[in-house]
């Protein structure tokens, strides 16, 4: 059927429910509208689905919710009976319509005859992939559109050990999905049903009790932080998310006694009202806590997003104004401390390894260089340092230490297998706390950590093309750099290029080609003569194109000027691409 015809189906058919047909009312005359709404489904990517919520075949809703649960039923179905007894846990974050859509999942997979354990109440992105571990399912399930505009929500799936669905498994779902043809014929179990028939638990807080149990482990100074905790403050604010309970929770079970919370951004709130974008990246988003932590003199400032994965932090500095880190200050910072602080204390694995993501911040090499520890590279997304803590760590002979991916996702400790914000707030507060005692703010850490490694800064610039045009714009400008293959940008001279669509590194001056090792994924990657780097990809979850930037100078103002050159350099060309 084309857009016209579907959208005709889905306003007339008998099994769209009558809130679906008003919407779908409203926009009849507006073909540009329908088009967006029918041109397509939704994608079922290697995370799931993301998209903005509303009636439509490319839009989020309980129609396409049951079909992407189908699709994984289907998937568990064809792992045995096994699987579909170990069965499927569901979690959901604070957005618009995240209860609905996870209880719609919980229907299909019940009416499948699977397993089914469904949490009563929204819980971060870490406790989903603790339960899925903890209870041994099969599939994960995870309701959210993380740090996405309120407008979007989204559908993520997790395999057996508790990281997001490998590119195998997603293949295989969405190749069920895909032949799903009548929506009609998705088996559905009524609740009440479900529970009778013992198909589906209810779960509660005794799995929170479990996942704070084991992120405590990985506090490396417990005496310090009871000492320390007494009197040093924390301005914390969930965003309106899933982190309120659980990192307020371990904060104080720790030790911390003064922890103020945003009273006005405390509360779940799908709208997010406070905020333009609930995302800790976002500078503005913390501007609350920071004008509560100036009133409370408080040491730190910690935000978490709304299905808390990731964590942003601000602290004071020299002129006593709080500034806010990047992920990358933040991750690097982490690594320094865990490792030197583990060093110490004796309990540093000789076959450790910390990973990273490839536009992740450089700095970490020389960070782990410095103590004999390996560093693990992977493509962008958490999911591959999940895989790698499968592969080296539960299977091979090495011992995983931490991971971080420059869009401020941390994990320590192999209790989830997905970036936790849980664990990093704990980490990050203990670690102010270590530098509190030594008469320092993280800002001054930060600073020996640049004079001890040198200074190396990074940046994002990003575009959003929403809609069919922008996803061509998108396509067209990444097919373009291919094609072109630069020596140079304005006076950034290129040294090589990795292409990770083809496996392929090209050595410019040589014309050498190497095989790459990591995964086919649409990422160009470019060396520079000078050490710096950018990377070009589009987004996975949202309609973006993304550029990175990294520089290593002789100070800070140095690093500067170089990355300010390096940037306006690569936005000529790539804007004339994006918008010509």
């Amino acid at each position: 059927m084309d857009t016209r015809e579907l959208f005709n189906f889905w306003l007339t058919d008998d099994y769209f429910d009558t809130d679906t047909k008003n919407e779908l009312s409203q926009i009849k005359d507006n073909e540009k509208e329908i088009v967006e709404r029918f041109y397509k489904e939704l994608e079922f990517g290697t995370g799931g689905l993301r998209g903005i919520i509303g009636a439509g075949t490319n839009r989020m809703n309980i129609y396409t919710v049951r079909k992407a649960a189908q699709g994984v039923a289907n998937y568990i179905k064809s792992l045995g009976k096994e699987a579909m007894d170990r069965g499927v846990v569901i979690s959901f974050d604070s957005r618009n319509k995240s209860p609905e859509f996870a209880l719609e999942s919980a229907k299909v997979y019940t009416g499948n005859g699977i397993k089914t354990y469904l949490f009563n109440e929204l819980r971060p992105v870490p406790v989903l992939s603790f339960a899925v571990r903890f209870f041994n399912t099969a599939v994960g399930i995870m309701v959210t559109a993380s740090h996405n505009p309120k407008e979007y929500n989204g559908y993520k799936v997790y395999g057996e050990d508790g990281a997001q669905l490998s590119l195998e498994g997603s293949n295989i779902v969405l190749d069920e999905i895909g032949k799903i043809k009548d929506m009609s014929s998705i088996a559905l179990m009524d609740k009440e049903e479900a529970l009778n028939k013992g198909l589906l638990k209810i779960v509660g807080i005794e799995i929170e009790n479990a996942f704070i149990s084991e992120i405590k482990k990985q506090c490396i100074n417990p005496d310090l932080v009871k000492e320390i905790g007494k009197t040093m403050k924390i301005v914390y604010t969930p965003l309106h998310g899933t982190g309120n309970k659980p990192v307020r929770r371990v904060l104080k079970e720790n030790g911390f006694e003064n922890v103020i919370v945003v009273k006005e951004q405390e509360i779940a709130d799908p709208n997010f009202s406070t905020v333009k974008s609930p995302n800790p990246e976002d500078k503005e988003a913390l501007t609350m806590a920071i004008e509560l932590a100036a009133k409370e003199d408080s040491d730190l400032v910690i935000g978490t997003d709304p299905d808390c994965d990731r964590v942003g932090i601000a602290v004071r500095n020299k002129n006593g104004e709080y500034v806010v880190f990047t992920g990358n200050q933040t991750g690097c910072l982490l690594m320094e401390y865990m490792l030197s602080q583990k060093k110490a204390n004796g309990n540093l694995p000789t076959n450790g390894f910390v990973a990273k993501t490839i536009v992740s911040s450089e700095l970490s090499r020389k960070i782990a260089s410095a103590y004999d520890i390996e560093v693990i590279e992977v493509l962008t997304g958490f999911k591959f340092i999940g895989e790698k803590i499968k592969e080296l760590d539960e299977y091979g002979n090495k011992k995983y230490i931490f991971g971080f991916e420059e869009s401020y996702g941390y994990l320590a400790g192999t209790h989830a297998r997905d970036k936790d914000g849980v664990v990093a707030s704990m980490l990050i507060a203990e670690m102010a706390a270590y530098f509190k005692s030594k008469g320092m703010t993280l800002y001054d850490a930060l600073e020996e950590l640049f004079k001890k490694y040198g200074y190396t800064i990074e940046s994002i610039t990003s575009f959003t093309l929403a809609g069919k045009e922008g996803l061509e714009k998108i396509k067209f400008t990444m097919d373009e750099l291919r094609k072109a293959r630069h020596s140079s940008f304005g006076t950034s001279v290129v040294s090589a290029i990795r292409d990770y669509a083809k496996g392929e590194r090209y050595d410019i001056k040589s014309g050498s080609v190497e095989k790459l090792t990591l995964p086919e994924s649409d990422v160009l990657y470019y060396e520079m003569e000078d050490g710096s780097w950018f990377c070009v990809r589009p987004s996975g979850t949202e309609p973006k194109i993304k550029i990175y930037y990294g520089v290593t100078g002789t100070g800070l103002h140095n690093a500067q000027g170089k990355l300010d050159t390096l940037r306006e350099n690569v936005l000529t060309v790539v804007k004339k691409f994006l918008y010509e």
